[in-house]
């Protein structure tokens, strides 16, 4: 018997999104949520983390009847090694979208394109000189290739330890010297974590969880920041701007294409080719005001930050973006792109195009995209965006709303101009208790969750306490629909943020960039720390990320944690069916790394969490709580 769908109320807290459910519904569409019902109840087994299928031996799962699988792994080392593994998935994500930054800035220096150049000359310098490369009267492109193989080498096995670890305080590096966790190189760290968790290698639960933690700072302080750091000097560093954000931003009269994915290497192109007077004439001749160029989640993000380019929606309003009937592209490149928006795009006049070799769809229209035929490759798609917008059907559009008004682009640079120059102002607001403290708001979307109720009722808690939040990925949207990315949501914070923002004229939630631009807000922990002679998990810091679901938000949770910061989930990964692996998780690395994990699905009882943490870090700074 068919289970009947679920109220759209319960599922999303937004109205555009429960429209196009129900719209979805009408038109016999199915989405995510539908899905979701399909695979309930989920395999205990597997929810626990004690199933393996590492070798066919097996599969094996762990009962009071069978407490070991057939090699005799027991309920923790079969966690361990799952845990692990996603770990290795999650980092190996990121950092290689890091690693096809440092290809492209590869091609600029060799000269094999003209689609793409050195913007940020002066960041290219600083960041050069921070890994100990000489700068002064030094041609650019001699100092790019020095730092080319820096970068490169960062994701090898011949060093030590990674490049960007200058950035790290002293007490921190200490710790993870000690521990065995200072991360030598991304591609190293992934391949040996694959390594020990083959049967017959680690069967040490928290000797392979240890080394967990040190696979994925050599994302957060590698592959990520590499990635974070080669975008903006690529694409330009982000400075504040406005934009918008919801399903509204889709515009009735104009082609309309989304980008979607995660790295603006694609998307930057796309723009760019939108842009081109001529193929805006082309879309003009077919009835069209124009072209129209709109983010989906992390690629969405990149734009925002830099473009201004508004934002359709996050992970859970990809699908419905399409379901309005007035998409005419969307253009992917890789990472949390569902398989269904080319089955959804087929109800529609939609083209949905793929192009990177290593994200494939089936189904999908695929276009080559590499460094030296980028733009004329964009053309290409802009164009087939423009023939498609003449087979619209104008009967199934519906456009649900208004855009709403958001502030973007504050890169760790944006901030430090906007305090004039340097931090000292942010740490005096610290001190003086008007910031009590700052968590980092990141991640996902997940169907699990009434869309978006705990990344924005999170935030809306913390900033009635004077706690600054950062958002980045998929939160944007949410914390933007709900009116806390503009200066005016400093009358829903306390009475020291609301001073401190209404003065720089800014919002009480700063949108920090994508997910891989978690990387400014461990960037942004270190100065402070190193600016206060602490460690980072002496300050008033948390993370959060509520709704997460990817391999990638595990590496990112971990990272913080490895770095000394607090970091809640709303909901806790598959490792319950281990009490070594969770008791570590959630207060063991108290001991080790000055951190926990904390899980907590009530964003009420989330926020008095950081609360209390907030008030002991502050305490021991010898500060007022």
């Amino acid at each position: 018997m068919a289970k009947q769908p679920l109220p759209v109320e319960e599922l999303s807290i937004w109205d555009d999104a429960q429209a196009m459910i129900t719209k979805a519904r009408a038109e016999g569409i199915e989405t995510v949520h539908e899905r979701l019902q399909q695979q309930t109840p989920h395999c205990k087994f597997c929810e626990l983390g004690v199933s393996c299928r590492n070798c066919t031996m097996g599969p094996c799962k762990i009962t009071p009847k069978a407490p070991r699988g057939v090699c005799g792994a027991d309920a923790d080392v079969i966690v361990a090694r799952n845990f692990g593994r996603f770990i290795a998935g999650g980092s190996a994500g990121h950092s290689d979208h890091g690693r096809d930054l440092i290809e492209v800035l590869e091609a600029v220096v060799e000269g094999e394109t003209t689609d793409y150049k050195i913007t940020d000359e002066p960041k290219l310098r600083r960041i050069a000189e921070e890994v100990g490369i000489a700068v002064t009267e030094r041609d650019i492109k001699d100092v790019a290739t020095d730092l080319l193989e820096v970068f490169f080498g960062d994701f090898g096995s011949r060093k030590k330890e990674i490049s960007f670890l200058s950035r790290v305080p002293q007490k921190r590096k200490d710790i993870w010297n000690k521990l065995g966790m200072t991360p030598r190189g991304v591609d190293r760290e992934i391949a040996e974590m694959m390594h020990r968790t083959h049967m017959g290698c680690d069967n040490d639960a928290p000797n392979t969880m240890i080394h967990a933690a040190r696979t994925s700072l050599s994302d957060g302080w590698g592959g990520s920041m590499i990635g974070t750091e080669l975008s903006d000097v690529i694409f330009g560093t982000p400075s504040p701007s406005m934009s918008e954000a919801n399903l509204g931003v889709i515009k009735e009269d104009k082609v309309n294409i989304l980008v979607h994915g995660h790295n603006p290497v694609v998307s930057e192109m796309i723009l760019a080719a939108a842009r081109d007077p001529e193929i805006i004439a082309e879309a003009k001749a077919l009835g069209a005001s124009g072209i129209n160029v709109a983010g989906l989640c992390c690629t969405g993000n990149e734009l925002l930050m830099r473009q201004g380019i508004p934002m359709a929606g996050n992970h859970l309003m990809t699908e419905l973006a399409i379901i309005t009937g007035a998409v005419e592209a969307v253009v992917v490149d890789y990472q949390c792109i569902m398989p269904s928006l080319v089955q959804v795009s087929g109800c529609y006049h939609t083209r949905f195009i793929d192009t990177a070799q290593k994200a494939r769809f089936s189904g999908a229209i695929h276009f080559d995209i590499h460094p030296h035929n980028a733009l004329e490759q964009a053309r290409e798609i802009v164009r087939l965006a423009v023939k498609a917008y003449a087979e619209r059907d104008a009967s199934r559009v519906d456009i649900p709303c208004e855009p709403v008004k958001i502030m973007t682009g504050f890169s760790n640079e944006a901030v430090i101009s906007a305090l004039g120059g340097t931090l000292d102002p942010l740490v005096q607001a610290i001190i003086a208790g008007d910031v009590r403290g700052a968590v980092g708001i990141v991640g996902c979307n997940n169907p699990k969750f009434k869309q978006d109720s705990m990344n924005v009722g999170l935030a809306k808690e913390l900033i009635k306490k004077d706690i600054l939040v950062l958002v980045t990925g998929c939160v944007t949207t949410a914390a933007g629909k709900a009116g806390l990315l503009v200066p005016e949501a400093i009358e829903m914070a306390g009475p020291g943020l609301k001073k401190v923002c209404g003065a720089l004229g800014i919002p009480p939630v700063l949108h920090y960039g994508s997910c891989v631009d978690n990387a400014r807000i461990l960037q942004l922990c270190a100065a402070l720390a190193n600016a206060l002679n602490v460690d980072i998990s002496d300050l008033p810091v948390g993370a959060s990320s509520p709704e997460w679901y990817s391999e990638k938000a595990a590496a990112i949770g971990l990272y913080a944690v490895a770095s000394g910061i607090y970091t809640h989930l709303g909901h806790p990964p598959n490792i319950l069916g281990s009490e070594t692996v969770t008791n570590l998780a959630v207060s063991g690395l108290q001991d080790l790394v000055g951190a926990s994990f904390v899980i907590e699905p009530d964003p009420v009882k989330a926020a008095e969490l950081f609360d209390i943490r907030i008030k002991a870090k502050r305490k021991g700074l010898g500060l007022s709580e």
